[in-house]
């Protein structure tokens, strides 16, 4: 009787830590990667491919900048516009921030040289 209660509790566990694990891993916000420099290029990926759409919500965008003379800015087109400067041009390192992505057209630039060092997707 009591090698039965034991495993049932210890399925009890296992069932209960895999919904668990299984919630945690639904909640987690996706993380975009950028880079900018150390020559004139700049970047935005998910998952190491570059984003052309994305679903509305919260991301981290973490960027890392590589040049001090370039900086990392998000910005929405559409109506409200909506611009956030990641990194700054004397900036190197990495800088994260966590961002809600409305439905849209979004760039993401250096404004430095920004006919030359820019990107776009589109959030729908």
């Amino acid at each position: 009787m009591v090698r039965i209660l034991v495993v049932i509790g210890a399925a009890l566990a296992l069932a209960v830590g895999a919904a668990a694990s299984a919630l945690g891993q639904g909640a987690s916000t996706p993380t975009l990667k950028g880079t900018v420099g150390p020559g004139f290029t700049i970047s935005l990926k998910k998952s190491g491919r570059k984003i052309t759409t994305l679903r509305p919500g919260t991301y981290k965008v973490s960027v890392s900048d590589r040049s001090s003379m370039h900086n990392f800015t998000l910005e929405r087109e559409t109506k409200p516009q909506i611009e956030k400067h990641v990194t700054g041009t004397s900036f190197t390192g990495t800088r994260t921030i966590t961002v809600t992505l409305k439905r849209g057209e979004w760039k993401f630039y250096c404004s430095i040289h920004e006919a030359t060092m820019h990107g776009s997707f589109r959030v729908r």
